[in-house]
């Protein structure tokens, strides 16, 4: 099969590269027209354009166009220029992380131009050239089975890792909740390891410990796989600042758990750990060492 893919950075490039070795056909298209021809460059079947006529000119009807671009107001400028260019019985899909109620608002949009759309969320990082992608796919079904040949090449394998979850608005919604828990994931073992750095009497090996717990114990994952090898480089991360960023889909999860009465202490604390981590000194702490000293004439120290 064939498909344009609009935006080449890191995730949409690799995705390029997969489909090409499995033998589909790519018209890529990004704004740095570099990064589209060095991956023509590498790859047999990646056709590089440089401007979005030029593929949608380039692509066999029924054509499918593929964004892979920053969500929000990038994803819907592209939308609308697509729009302008294909014709109904074309597909649009989004594979980024747009927030699942623009999705909603987009495909009653597209639908209603006769263009058919699919809402993808991607997990995979920069692993996925070589481990395939996991995809949780919003839409039509008869699109989504028109289209399995794509999915199952960008599949870690072609029945796994992959699925129709839904109607549009479903594959994004699916994969913010995956965001979310990849959060709360990541916030146990970052604590679990700082509880055992603070136990200095006994020395503890952090890689060490990361190793024994990756093979055989219930907390076995691919982050502690990624933590491990972190640790083998270097135990103290000096080189590393500890400011973590949110992409968004953790603070859209509490959102929706709040808009529906779930519960979800553990993700929620997780999102607020990453804002305390980007405070260089934190105002509520020193408030709370004042009433500390004030109420209970505890020592503070003076900055």
């Amino acid at each position: 099969m064939e498909l344009g893919i609009v935006g080449l950075g890191k995730m949409g490039g690799n995705m390029s590269r997969r489909l090409s070795r499995a033998g589909h056909r790519v018209v890529g298209y990004t704004l740095d027209f570099g990064e589209a021809l060095a991956i023509e460059g590498d790859e047999d079947n990646v056709i590089a354009v440089k401007t979005m006529v030029e593929q949608v000119e380039k692509l066999a009807r029924p054509r499918t166009c593929w964004i892979m671009v920053p969500a929000g107001k990038a994803t819907d400028a592209v939308i609308e220029s697509l729009l302008e260019l294909l014709d109904p019985g074309d597909v649009i899909i989004d594979g980024g992380n747009s927030n699942y109620k623009d999705t909603l608002r987009r495909a009653e949009k597209i639908e209603e131009s006769g263009i058919r759309f699919l809402d993808v969320g991607v997990s995979g990082g920069i692993w996925g050239l070589k481990q395939g992608y996991s995809m949780m796919v919003g839409g039509n079904e008869e699109v989504v089975d028109r289209l399995r040949p794509i999915f199952e090449a960008l599949a870690p394998d072609p029945d796994k890792g992959w699925g129709h979850v839904g109607p549009n608005g479903a594959g994004h919604f699916v994969k913010m909740v995956h965001n979310g828990i990849e959060y709360g994931l990541m916030q146990a073992y970052a604590e679990g390891f700082d509880i055992m750095k603070s136990k200095q009497e006994f020395n503890l090996d952090l890689h060490q410990v990361a190793e024994i717990w990756r093979y055989g114990t219930v907390i076995r994952s691919w982050l502690l796989d990624l933590i491990a090898d972190a640790l083998a480089r270097d135990q103290d991360l000096a080189d590393i600042k500890g400011w973590v960023a949110d992409s968004g889909e953790g603070r859209w999860t509490v959102f929706e758990a709040i808009d529906q009465d779930v519960p979800a202490p553990v993700i929620t604390l997780a999102l607020m750990m990453r804002l305390v981590s980007r405070q260089e000194e934190s105002y509520a702490a020193k408030l709370l060492a004042v009433l500390r000293n004030q109420f209970g004439g505890h020592a503070f120290l003076e900055g």
